[in-house]
């Protein structure tokens, strides 16, 4: 048995391939450049060659073997031509055979290199690159070393044709998911948020099913977080077939243009303020020294499981501050009564802790943020919500079921008795007639009296 030089490390690359035994040398034949370069490059090639006889072997079957006339084929050779094939995240220049047709009425496809030619697995590389936060200039580099030869033919592997694929794709995914069918969606909660993209916002809403799942619902573009924008986006849903006649719980961070575009689209369903949002505008109206204490305080308050007690509790710590500190006063009475709604419906404390505040959101637009987080330039609405749509969705492979999602059936017939309730008193008339009988006096009487 032969044994290992220990200076075999130290041997150069065509010394390498000249160690091989002669007959895998003589094997290799055309592709000894390729094998020099590496298994990789070896595999490519070899995978290049294998894909020329599939194609000569489909032309075989369809106009039949080279040089043996046959009166009744459907088909006849008609030389080849250059064409492109998918290779690695690049276009690698090929030569196909062509076929047309026996009575000369037009071409015929070549199943494999349509297979092959594909470019659907280049834009799935270049999404997953630039989410991942590759840019288009190092595009490039993140490839796999594939040999030189097919480095000197690639094609689609600069800047301009990455950007071009990328936004190709990235619209078919806005498109999926503003297209996307809610007929069957039925929800527990909606959260609704805002995304600031240097100059620009897009409201998206998230919502969570009565199994627990998290769903990418919609987007919607505007200059700001306005009530125009918020209820174009919730038109849009219930248009795309989202039925919440029943209702649903609805999550917010505290903004106005969303509370005020919930009322207009849905009427009278329960809202939960988000307690985080108002914690930190209350502080924010305090001095350092007297945060922490607030801060026990408040969310002290927001573990009750009382409604009433927990209002209480608020409303006399609102009291405390009035005079020392109005401003954290007047944003903690502001919409108190919405930051303890799930304590007036009941919400199991593991539920709770999920929907008390909008970070399930949140996480959503952290992933939106993390994969445009190289974009230095928002040039229209339309890349705005290119991008986000991209992050949504990608965010919605990492979704996982919400905590507490088995007590989301208890939280839906909860919200559907508050809803109801609500109606009722809405229709209830304020002041009845405690006099059923009506005088009606002449015209001529009326008219006197003034």
């Amino acid at each position: 048995m032969g044994t290992v030089e220990q200076d075999a490390d130290m041997i150069g690359e065509q010394d390498r391939f000249e160690a091989l035994p002669e007959r895998v040398q003589q094997a290799l034949g055309e592709l000894a450049g390729a094998a020099k370069e590496g298994l990789l490059a070896l595999s490519v090639g070899v995978g290049l060659g294998v894909l020329s006889e599939l194609m000569d072997e489909e032309v075989d079957d369809v106009v039949g073997p080279k040089g043996r006339h046959d009166v009744d084929r459907s088909a006849v050779r008609h030389g080849s031509d250059a064409g492109q094939v998918t290779l690695g995240g690049r276009r690698v220049p090929v030569q196909r055979p062509r076929m047309r047709t026996a009575d000369g009425g037009g071409e015929v496809k070549l199943a494999t290199y349509e297979h092959f030619a594909d470019r659907d697995p280049l834009t799935k590389v270049v999404l997953e690159q630039m989410l991942a936060g590759v840019s288009t200039r190092r595009f490039a580099r993140t490839r796999e070393p594939v040999g030189q030869d097919v480095l000197d033919a690639e094609r689609s592997a600069s800047k301009s044709a990455v950007s071009r694929e990328f936004v190709g794709r990235t619209g078919e995914h806005l498109q999926a998911l503003m297209n996307r069918s809610l007929a069957d969606v039925r929800l527990a909660a909606l959260m609704l948020d805002g995304l600031e993209l240097k100059g620009r916002c897009c409201v998206v809403a998230l919502g969570i099913t009565t199994d627990g799942v998290k769903v990418p619902l919609g987007l919607w573009d505007g200059s700001t977080e306005n009530k125009r924008v918020c209820v174009e986006l919730l038109a849009d849903l219930v248009d795309r077939g989202l039925d919440c006649d029943q209702g649903v719980l609805v999550v917010l961070d505290g903004g106005k243009a969303l509370r005020a575009a919930i009322d207009a689209v849905f009427g009278h369903v329960p809202v939960q303020r988000c307690v985080r949002h108002k914690e930190r505008n209350v502080l924010d109206h305090l001095p350092e020294r007297d945060r922490p204490t607030v801060k026990r305080r408040l969310r002290a308050a927001w573990k009750l499981t009382d409604h009433q007690v927990a209002i209480d509790r608020l409303e006399a710590l609102a009291g405390e501050l009035a005079h020392s500190h109005p401003g954290a006063a007047a944003s903690l009475r502001e919409g108190v009564a919405e930051t303890v709604t799930l304590q007036r419906l009941g919400v199991h404390p593991q539920l709770h802790k999920t929907l008390s505040s909008t970070n399930p959101i949140e996480s959503m637009i952290g992933i939106c943020r993390a994969t445009s987080r190289n974009v230095k330039h928002w040039s229209s609405g339309d890349m705005c919500l290119r991008w986000t749509a991209a992050g949504m969705l990608e965010a919605e492979r990492q979704f996982r079921k919400i905590i507490g999602y088995k007590h989301l059936a208890a939280l839906a017939l909860a919200v559907e008795r508050d809803v109801a309730a609500g109606r009722a008193a809405t229709s209830r008339p304020t002041n009845p007639p405690t006099d059923t009988t009506t005088t009606t006096e002449p015209a001529a009487t009326l008219a006197a009296a003034h």
